[in-house]
């Protein structure tokens, strides 16, 4: 089948045009990048340079398509990352629509059930419903959670201050997503095609709450006694402004933490998935985390 992955060669993307490519599918990789043609090729699949901004581009390189998977990338260098969010979801459904194309696997997000949700799930919402909205397409929204790869965000952190945590207390249970799964279920269901119609799927590797996630990284790292401690939203939104980061990006990753703890934004997950998580158990992550973090003090020494 003739597949478009969009998300240039990121966490989810690489080992999802690898896991393709290697069941013979006919890949397009889409990237801004120009610098990203050999490494595409490298993959034996096919380099589309362009932005996902640009209309025609997409229509493009969606023609002829068996099927899409749809993400949008962050942009680091916008004042309104949700406005950002929402056009590139316009550009892909109008893509969709002329072209024909009639499977997308799109990633969303948890808590895109909420019409008004915090953070990025309303932002999720609209775009989940841009697609619905195409007369025979059949979709297959993802939704995962916190990514496991965040944490390397917080390496710094743990390093200097001996301590990790965010804006919800310690006993909070957080449903978080290895990147690896994400692309093992995309992978599956663009191989086969076998879903119709309007769907949704959870991706949830694991779940722990903070002090079981500091635990976990402390004894990695040899620092069994790592505490997980609850900044409030002044502590967390300064530190993350200070790290460069857009007003309005820092402000979503707040909301997050808040509505976490609040349980809303989890709501329809945990109607849905009473029990069990079934992906790369967060230990495991832990050893994937330990070795980037003793390979930066090696760095620093």
């Amino acid at each position: 089948m003739n597949i478009i992955i969009t998300g240039s060669l990121g966490n989810i993307s690489r080992p999802l045009t690898e896991k393709l490519t290697a069941k013979g599918h006919q890949v397009t990789v889409v990237s801004r990048n120009p610098e990203r043609i050999t490494a595409i090729r490298a993959l034996k699949a096919i380099p589309a340079i362009g932005s996902v901004g640009d209309p025609d581009f997409l229509i493009r390189t969606f023609s002829g398509a068996d099927a899409v998977y749809t993400m949008i990338p962050p942009n680091f260098h916008t004042q309104d990352q949700k406005e950002f969010m929402k056009r590139t979801g316009r550009n892909y459904a109008n893509a969709i629509e002329k072209t024909g194309v009639r499977f997308v696997v799109n990633l969303s997000g948890i808590g895109a059930h909420l019409p008004d949700g915090p953070s990025f799930a309303g932002t999720y919402h609209v775009v989940e419903n841009y697609l619905n909205q195409l007369p025979g397409l059949h979709t297959l929204h993802l939704r995962p959670s916190m990514f496991y790869t965040n944490f390397f965000d917080s390496a710094d952190l743990i390093r200097y201050q001996q301590v990790i945590g965010n804006n919800f207390d310690g006993t909070v249970s957080l449903p978080m997503t290895h990147p690896l799964d994400i692309a093992e279920t995309a992978a599956e269901q663009l191989d086969t095609l076998s879903f119709s119609g309007k769907n949704t799927r959870y991706v949830v590797s694991d779940e722990k709450n903070g002090q079981q996630i500091a635990r976990l990284l402390g004894e990695a790292i040899g620092k069994p006694d790592l505490p997980w401690i609850r900044f409030t939203t002044e502590q967390l939104f300064t530190g993350m402004k200070e790290k460069g980061l857009p007003e309005d990006l820092v402000t979503s990753y707040v909301e997050i933490g808040l509505a976490l703890e609040e349980g809303s934004i989890l709501s329809h997950y945990r109607q849905t998935h009473p029990g069990g998580t079934t992906g790369i158990p967060f230990a495991d992550f832990a050893k994937e985390f330990a070795a980037v973090y003793k390979k930066q003090e090696q760095t620093f020494a």
